[in-house]
């Protein structure tokens, strides 16, 4: 597997917890950068699950939706979700795929989350070893899961490029996070009425993510 560069740029989308908005990250980073996107584990098929919402909200073509390694129908923990069916994720099938360009891969729920009793998210993601975007919400509860999450990062040794924080503008949020995490909020996505590929455009210029990506990857180890 290639390292993440600014030219070849792969990261790893995170969230702070689960429904804190890491899918319309994530199609706003795969629609930004041009890049393959693979989440290796859907829990809950409603519907056609997050890669099939994300291939749809960007009208993308079918190579550019990496197949998931695990697809569970309850919407669930990850290791339960697999209990339920008599299964038991295996930590080798999620080895970091390698398609040409940039990728982003969408981790399912928190950190914490296990994907087996004995084999956590943030485990996985030290074994990857690619820089991680964390998503948080922008409103009351954000600060101590944020600073939380920031915290269990850095003592894996797991770099972290920045946060994007999704919901109604917050007047005090990003600033506190921004000095007490030491590290920039790469963007503020308010609700998107209605949520497109054009609107996601707009946001990624808004921000300029283009050049403050980049400055992000030049600053990884």
């Amino acid at each position: 597997m290639s390292p993440s560069t600014p030219s070849r740029p792969r990261l790893v989308v995170c969230g702070t917890d689960t429904d804190v908005g890491k899918t319309v990250v994530s199609a706003l980073l795969v629609q930004g950068l041009a890049a393959h996107y693979w989440k290796p584990v859907q829990s809950g098929l409603e519907g056609c699950g997050d890669s099939g919402r994300l291939q749809a909200l960007l009208g993308l073509p079918a190579e550019r939706i990496l197949p998931e390694a695990y697809r569970l129908r309850e919407p669930a923990s990850p290791h339960w979700a697999a209990e339920l069916e008599g299964r038991l994720l295996d930590p080798s099938r999620l080895e970091l795929p390698d398609p040409p360009g940039p990728l982003v891969v969408e981790t399912a729920g928190g950190l914490m989350v296990p994907l087996t009793r004995t084999w956590l998210q943030i485990d996985q993601l030290e074994r990857w070893h690619l820089p991680v975007v964390l998503v948080a919400r922008s409103g009351l509860g954000t600060l101590n899961h944020t600073l939380l999450s920031l915290e269990a990062l850095r003592r894996r040794g797991i770099t972290v490029l920045g946060l994007v924080l999704n919901g109604p503008p917050h007047p005090d949020n990003p600033r506190t996070l921004a000095a007490l995490g030491d590290l920039p909020v790469l963007a503020e996505l308010p609700p998107l009425q209605p949520l497109s590929a054009t609107a996601l455009a707009a946001e990624w210029q808004r921000h300029d993510l283009s050049h403050t990506l980049t400055a992000a990857l030049e600053r990884v180890p």
